[in-house]
């Protein structure tokens, strides 16, 4: 029905045109684009809201170029026969907007810059044709404005969608038995307040003590209880003690001439804030209802239902706090050897067995999905790339050496491949996703069981990181060498530099080229990550 709409107010203001004039506004809308795209951007980093959502290198290396080509589908020549396309890129749009939250308000101001910009252009205005500028500037606003409301009902629907998980999420996000949760964030506070309180006798150096929110009930609680407990008293509270005791009590045991008397009053307001935590812990559990089910049936981990919001939660608090995380997208291999061979019991039995290692693996603040058949994701808080990677090696070493028993009596030997992406910044989660996504590609293409790290591309100006993402693209400089990538095979020789784009195209000497044929220019920048060879 909306489509159907589209359609309708689309024909409407084509035919309401002079076909000169929608001619005329073509040709000036391609031959200014760029300026066009340039001087909107200009407005937009002035503005203080637009700073979160943009910034000069994402404009540079992404945005610039995507919205070039936003105006060349809108007011290109053929656009009346592309309805439906230009309907679906809209919604595609809108739907991104709202994943990144950027506001109703904000994309609003943006249609209202272009209009402003584009009147600039109006002075190539043709004199044979009565009332150009005028009826130019009517057109073209017209046209804006139908995208900005497309644009709008995505938005709508996406958000919509997003409050819902979020409240789902919100009740399921702590686990489903409480009891069990409840002894556990209960065991570990005390492993942490036992460990400080034996540092801080000894006089161990400031390095041994680990802060509250670093232990792992503190990763636990601000990662996930947190968003449980939301708007709770007692919540509030614990968050409270937390930073009281990192950065007084903690902080002042640091101190090298501090009084042994002093240190003991410390030690004892450690042991009380402690209790005190314990009891709003209590309370908090206490009050909780039972928990609506997110989990996977076969392996009891979080299902994929929740994948959006915990993403949407972690660069939240990634932007927020300046903390780092990583997904790590994790296969078996040969896994359908394993079913064909031993049959679908002694499958879901490796799938359950793999994802009780992974679990061990992961630290209290970590989630782990699984995310269908024999993929799991895994989103490691408070971690640079480093880090995550050094803990993903953890877990492919842990599956390797774990025996597998399947039902017949045989132990199997499982291998996991394992492709990680670290948050770098862009706004929107399913970057990451995409990254991790080739890094496993990369890894199964590579002989499987090893980890691969996707890190952040040295761009391409005036071309869309997003078409140079990891399996899909390499970078190399050499006189003569053959690749692959993606599903097929690419051979070059005696190029100097060359970018493989998501297509299987390939950008040299300022060009990009599908099939031997140029399609667009660009300027190449930086260096690109050197490919694989074959």
């Amino acid at each position: 029905m909306l489509l159907d709409n589209f359609r309708r107010e689309w024909s409407t203001i084509s035919d309401s045109a002079n076909g000169a004039v929608a001619s005329e506004l073509s040709r000036i809308v391609a031959a200014n684009a760029d300026a066009l795209a340039r001087s909107f951007y200009e407005i937009m980093l002035k503005d203080p809201q637009a700073s979160g959502f943009l910034d000069h290198d994402q404009v540079k290396l992404r945005l610039h170029a995507s919205l070039v080509r936003w105006l060349l589908q809108l007011f290109g020549v053929d656009a009346d026969a592309q309805a439906d396309d230009i309907y679906a890129f809209q919604m595609k749009v809108g739907d991104a907007h709202a994943r990144i939250d950027i506001p109703v308000s904000l994309v609003l101001k943006g249609a209202r810059a272009l209009k402003s910009c584009f009147c600039g252009f109006l002075d190539e205005a043709p004199a044979d044709i009565t009332d150009f500028g005028f009826r130019a500037n009517r057109l073209f606003g017209m046209k804006i404005d139908l995208a900005m409301e497309v644009m709008s009902q995505a938005y709508a629907v996406t958000t919509s969608r997003k409050a819902r998980s979020s409240e789902a999420y919100r009740l399921f996000s702590i686990t489903e038995n409480l009891a069990t949760e409840k002894e556990r964030q209960k065991a570990a506070l005390l492993d942490w307040e036992s460990a400080v309180m034996f540092e801080a006798a000894m006089g161990s150096p400031s390095a041994s003590l680990q802060r509250m929110r670093e232990s792992e009930f503190g990763l636990w609680f601000r990662h996930k209880g947190m968003h449980a407990f939301q708007g709770v008293p007692e919540a509030d509270v614990i968050v409270r003690v937390m930073d009281q005791v990192d950065e007084e009590c903690l902080a002042e045991l640091t101190q090298p001439d501090l009084q042994v008397t002093r240190r003991a009053e410390i030690v004892r307001e450690i042991r009380s804030h402690a209790r005190n935590v314990q009891l709003q812990l209590a309370s908090l559990f206490a009050h909780s209802l039972e928990l609506e089910s997110g989990k996977d049936v076969l392996t009891r981990l979080l299902n994929r239902k929740f994948l959006p919001t915990v993403l949407m939660r972690e660069i939240e608090h990634s932007r927020k706090h300046g903390r780092a995380f990583a997904i790590a997208v994790i296969d078996i291999d040969h896994f359908k050897v394993v079913n064909d061979t031993h049959g679908h019991e002694a499958g879901d039995q490796v799938i359950q067995q793999v994802a009780a290692v992974l679990a061990e693996q992961c630290r209290g603040g970590d989630f782990l999905f699984r995310m269908g058949g024999e993929e799991f994701l895994a989103v490691l808080v408070d971690l640079d790339a480093d880090q995550a990677e050094r803990l993903c090696e953890r877990m492919r070493q842990a599956v390797e050496r774990h025996p597998f028993l399947i039902p017949d009596g045989t132990v199997l030997a499982v291998t996991i491949s394992i492709g990680m992406a670290a948050y770098c910044g862009h706004p929107d989660y399913n970057y990451l996703m995409r990254m991790s996504d080739e890094a496993v590609y990369e890894a199964k293409s590579r002989g499987r069981n090893q980890v691969v790290v996707r890190r952040a591309v040295a761009g391409v100006e005036g071309v869309e990181p997003l078409a140079l993402r990891g399996r899909n693209w390499c970078a190399v400089e050499t006189s003569c060498v053959q690749y692959f990538i993606t599903r097929g095979r690419h051979e070059t020789d005696g190029i100097d530099k060359v970018y493989f784009l998501d297509d299987g195209a390939f950008c040299r000497s300022g060009c990009v080229c599908r099939q031997g044929r140029v399609a667009a220019r660009v300027r190449l920048s930086g260096r690109g990550r050197t490919g694989p060879e074959r």
